[in-house]
């Protein structure tokens, strides 16, 4: 019996289509697996495909990799003229914990706060996961910057009078992304009550997904988030000088460099292994992220920074496919190790990684998370949109615009809520 050739070639089609149509639906996703406040919701993130045209342009300038020019920085959308000043009466308190992830997001519930119910700020501190590991605000971030963005909207104040006593604060949980409602129904009626209160944020979602709700105090929630934290000099200029220094060992694909969010810590925790029962990949190893890389056409010349904080073995194999790759530790100037790699937990590392994944040409998450969430908002304000999801990728090769976070190619992060072009 003869075989028609047209028959065989149809099979192979439709059998094509399917695997295809598989491999979109099984698209892997991965949740956050940070250390989370109780009662924390994971979030996931997918990649979904974007076009070529109009929401990308690819450098021109180097084929060491699919790079893509940044963007236009964008301009607050926010008018500071609407704020009118208020004479403030009591004050709000609050820390700055769990590294500069949580800082973004604990400053804009603390602003907003304190604004709605017509308080003094008072200057936060800053306290590690470590007991006693705390350090003043001016030790990491620029005091007079974040005081100057606030002038007629808060009060702030360094310190509390000595007639005050923190003793006297009523503590209350607020919930990330504070809505006006809550403000008027859970903290008015206590700061009415004690004149004084202390603020403890939770984290009930850690996406920044833009909503549909608009209320009063969103302007105020924009300048506090993308308005108010600068580094301090001193910071500062390690973060440039790692950068230069990355950017001087990238003259093959010209002084561009992708940070990548990968923590050995987080991925050997029982969180990350495998898949859900869902289907669903919690995060991505370090030989999981450089197939990746190479798989949507970056070359083996391409210079890699990790935020890991010393090395490990278990990043040798990225070292094996993507040789020009470096922690802290092997670009960090010599004269600023003593003081900013004390400890592989201190502030500044964390710091110093969130300000470098905030300002590499490419940034990629292996976890997902809140350092993913503000990392991105920090990138979409600054034009610096090439931020890549991972997945395992079927076959040798794929397209780099597939894998763009949903936070780019949807334009669904909040930050597209406070900036305009």
């Amino acid at each position: 019996m003869g075989v028609d050739l047209r028959q065989v070639v149809a099979g192979v089609l439709t059998l094509t289509m399917f695997v295809m149509l598989g491999n979109m639906i099984k698209r892997d996703h991965f949740d956050s697996v940070e250390g989370k406040f109780p009662g924390v919701r994971d979030v996931e993130f997918d990649s979904e495909k974007v076009s070529d045209q109009g929401l990308v342009t690819f450098s021109k300038k180097s084929t060491n990799g699919p790079w893509i020019e940044s963007g236009q920085e964008l301009k607050p959308c926010w008018k500071e003229s609407t704020f009118d000043e208020v004479e403030p009466k009591g004050f709000v308190t609050f820390s700055l914990t769990n590294g500069p992830e949580y800082h973004v997001s604990q400053i804009a519930d603390a602003v907003v706060v304190a604004r709605y119910i017509g308080a003094t700020l008072v200057l936060p501190d800053i306290r590690g996961s470590k007991p006693g590991d705390e350090r003043k605000f001016e030790e990491i971030y620029d005091v007079d910057k974040f005081v100057k963005s606030l002038d007629g909207v808060v009060k702030v104040v360094k310190g509390l009078p000595d007639d005050v006593s923190i003793r006297d604060f009523a503590v209350v949980k607020v919930p990330n992304r504070i809505s006006d409602d809550h403000i008027a129904e859970q903290i008015k009626p206590v700061f009415k009550r004690n004149s004084n209160i202390r603020l403890a944020t939770f984290f009930p979602s850690v996406n920044m997904r833009k909503t549909t709700k608009t209320s009063a105090s969103d302007s105020v929630a924009c300048l506090a988030m993308f308005g108010t934290l600068q580094l301090q000099p001193e910071v500062n200029e390690v973060v440039d000088s790692m950068i230069e220094r990355l950017r001087t060992l990238s003259r093959k694909s010209n002084g561009q460099f992708i940070a990548v969010d990968l923590r050995v810590e987080i991925l050997e925790k029982k969180g990350c292994h495998g898949s859900s029962s869902a289907g669903t990949k919690s995060c991505f190893s370090a030989q999981e992220i450089a197939i990746f890389l190479r798989k949507i056409g970056f070359g083996k010349d391409t210079t890699i920074y990790l935020t890991q904080p010393r090395w490990d073995e278990s990043l040798d194999v990225m070292k094996d496919i993507f040789p020009k790759t470096y922690t802290k530790e092997s670009i960090m100037p010599a004269d600023k190790k003593a003081k900013f790699l004390e400890s592989e937990d201190s502030e500044f590392e964390k710091v110093i990684d969130f300000y470098m994944c905030s300002q590499s040409d490419v940034f990629v998450p292996a976890i997902s998370g809140l350092f993913y969430a503000n990392v991105a908002g920090k990138r979409i304000a600054s034009g610096k949109t090439q931020i890549l999801v991972p997945s395992d990728i079927p076959g040798s090769s794929a397209s780099v615009t597939s894998h763009f976070s949903p936070y780019i190619s949807k334009k669904n992060h909040m930050a597209h809520s406070c900036y305009c072009k």
